[in-house]
């Protein structure tokens, strides 16, 4: 169906089609997609120590505002990722801030945090209880005069009603935002989340969203401080500043983040990267080019315990998680495997 409906959708401006899509999703236009395959010990794992059907996620950024998280549930998602929010409800870029570059099936964005606000998403969540595991990812207003205190704020406001809260330092759309990968802001942020949670006797997970332009030496740098504050899951990698050279389509040196096909090795050497030196420490959450079952494969043999897509759904449609699975099973069954986590870093080339 949805191959029949795509060139109609792609007719349409992206950012267009997205709103038509949570619109969709939201008063039930897509029918719920039957999952044979719900229940296979293939696909079985935890995050958090809470079981899920499966390792494919759906990455932040399609449910901004947190409006059909149980719907993308009811479209096979192990887990979801709402946001990003910011403490203060905020308009983002001037438009037009998303192109679709199709050749390329990839997406270039420069939204810069739209969203309405931290209170008007914890009323919404609070009000539609998740009917699966449902993360929040966070990150500064862009005109705050103390982004380490919008991190704060919105972790008071979520940490009750989020299965695990992603501190976003990786947007590349928001100005500065990713010197946060410096290991002494990383530290002193993490330190006063860490400090919050605490005063608040939070229990709610962490994990921490990187950059896929980050350098070798980054990488252990960052590792060191995710070790040392205890953080649970790594998110690799957002959308990408940079990798335009070998894409085909006219708008491939637009501003803001690429997503999709073209940024899927990086994403997954990134991964392995960190994987060499985490050595299973910190769980990693794997997301650049998901849309596949080889193309998750590929991650979970670089180090990912877990995936998450965005920009695949748009090229593939509603269908995309069942269609990963069906395509996983077969080569898991090829690898003689009982479990997809049996292969999770095979690959340290």
């Amino acid at each position: 169906m949805f191959s029949n409906l795509r060139s109609l959708i792609f007719k349409l401006d992206p950012e267009t089609a997205h709103t038509l899509a949570v619109k969709s999703l939201k008063f039930n236009f897509v029918p719920n997609i039957l999952d044979q395959d719900k229940n296979n010990p293939l696909f079985k794992t935890k995050l958090f120590n809470k079981d899920l059907d499966n390792p494919i996620g759906m990455a932040a950024g399609f449910d901004k505002n947190a409006e059909v998280y149980n719907s993308l549930f009811k479209l096979g998602f192990g887990f979801v990722e709402a946001g990003t929010v910011t403490p203060l409800k905020q308009y983002g870029n001037p438009k037009p801030r998303v192109f679709r570059l199709v050749e390329d099936e990839a997406l270039i964005n420069r939204l810069g945090f739209n969203n309405l606000g931290a209170k008007n998403v914890f009323n919404r969540i609070k009000s539609n209880r998740q009917i699966g595991l449902l993360g929040i990812n966070i990150g500064p207003n862009k005109d705050t005069e103390n982004r380490l205190n919008d991190y704060i704020e919105c972790f008071k406001i979520f940490h009750s009603v989020a299965d695990y809260i992603t501190i976003n330092i990786s947007s590349p759309n928001t100005e500065n935002l990713r010197i946060f990968h410096d290991q002494k802001k990383l530290d002193d942020l993490l330190n006063a989340i860490e400090k919050e949670k605490k005063d608040l006797n939070s229990k709610t997970p962490i994990a921490v969203k990187v950059s896929p332009d980050i350098n070798e030496g980054d990488v252990s740098d960052i590792s060191e401080v995710l070790l040392n504050n205890n953080i649970e899951v790594v998110i690799i990698s957002n959308t990408s500043d940079s990798t335009r050279d070998n894409l085909i389509n006219i708008q491939k040196y637009q501003k803001g983040g690429l997503s999709g096909k073209p940024i899927q090795d990086k994403s997954t050497n990134l991964i392995n990267k960190f994987y060499k030196i985490l050595n299973g420490r910190v769980k990693i959450i794997g997301v650049g080019g998901v849309d596949s079952g080889k193309s998750a494969y590929d991650k979970f043999l670089a180090g990912a315990n877990y995936v998450q897509l965005y920009t695949g759904m748009v090229f593939r449609g509603p269908n995309i998680v069942n269609m990963i699975k069906k395509e996983l099973k077969e080569i898991l069954i090829k690898d003689g495997v009982k479990n997809f986590s049996e292969i999770i870093g095979k690959n340290k080339s």
